[in-house]
């Protein structure tokens, strides 16, 4: 995966579009945690289970024992949410409490990629 961040602090959207194969996730869900992301947000087909990969990741990277506040990842889906209200959620209300968070990801998990409509999207809300 990508170093997106370059070690600093981000936050994700992860957008579902279409479901993707559990080891997939499970890579990329541990991708996340290692890589520094620190507060995941998951909206569209199955989020759910984003949100659980996720912080199974998380505790699974520090062998089921006591997680660093700095290194806790926040999760939450928004099913049932339109895409802009998540956008929203996460430009003004999905920040951690001790560490400022500089950069935001947009992981759009579609068939055919919309990367100007995603982040212009992003940008309006």
């Amino acid at each position: 995966m990508p170093d997106v961040a370059d070690g600093a602090p981000w936050r994700v959207v992860v957008i579902a579009e279409m479901g993707v194969d559990p080891r997939w996730q499970a890579q990329v869900s541990t991708w996340m945690v290692r890589s520094g992301c620190l507060y995941m947000m998951a909206w569209g087909e199955d989020c759910s289970s984003w949100d659980d990969m996720v912080d199974w990741a998380l505790i699974e990277e520090f062998h089921f024992e006591d997680i660093p506040e700095e290194r806790f990842v926040m999760t939450t889906w928004h099913e049932g949410c339109a895409l802009a209200e998540v956008f929203h959620f996460c430009k003004h209300c999905a920040f951690h409490h001790r560490i400022e968070i500089v950069r935001t990801v947009l992981l759009h998990i579609a068939q055919h990629p919309a990367e100007q409509v995603t982040v212009q999207a992003y940008l309006q809300a």
